[in-house]
């Protein structure tokens, strides 16, 4: 999809290097199914009834790196981007793509640097009365983005018929 490459994964490396990699990677085919598209396009709930648009997938995540690692796994208690009623990150009718991919960029750094300060997979973050790893959280980040790749797949195709190479 356009001319962005992806990450990949180490074959031979550590588990964190493994899954900070395999993590990476999903990040970067999140934003090749977005490049070169204009606001109207990411905005575009382009398999209805779904309310599903690439740019509200970008929105998504941002939010589940927000609470996943700086929340969850930091201790910080810091609120949703964007509100929860009425589609929260997914209601991109007047939302700007530009002030989207700058959050999602910045969530995606702090993610970065949180999981660079931990001393091993094995630290833990709480939700409520939940313990989490650091290792659950990345695996857990993976298909996150996976699952949601692969409407970003299917969104793609539906606006300009590019599929993923």
């Amino acid at each position: 999809m356009g001319n962005q490459k992806r990450a990949k994964p180490p074959r031979v490396a550590d588990e964190r290097t493994t899954l900070t990699g395999f993590l990476q990677r999903q990040r970067d085919t999140l934003a090749m199914a977005c490049a070169g598209l204009t606001a109207e396009q990411l905005r575009k709930k382009a398999v209805q009834p779904s309310g599903l648009s690439l740019l509200g997938l970008v929105r998504h995540m941002a939010d589940v790196e927000r609470t996943w690692f700086r929340n969850v796994m930091n201790g910080e208690n810091s609120h949703a981007h964007w509100p929860r009623s009425n589609g929260g990150a997914f209601d991109v009718d007047t939302a700007d793509p530009a002030e989207a991919f700058d959050i999602w960029h910045e969530e995606c750094a702090r993610s970065r640097d949180i999981v660079d300060a931990a001393k091993s997979l094995d630290v833990t973050g709480r939700y409520q009365d939940d313990v989490f790893s650091l290792r659950y959280i990345l695996t857990h980040m993976v298909e996150e983005y996976a699952r949601h790749n692969g409407h970003a797949d299917l969104l793609r195709e539906h606006l300009d018929g590019t599929t993923e190479q």
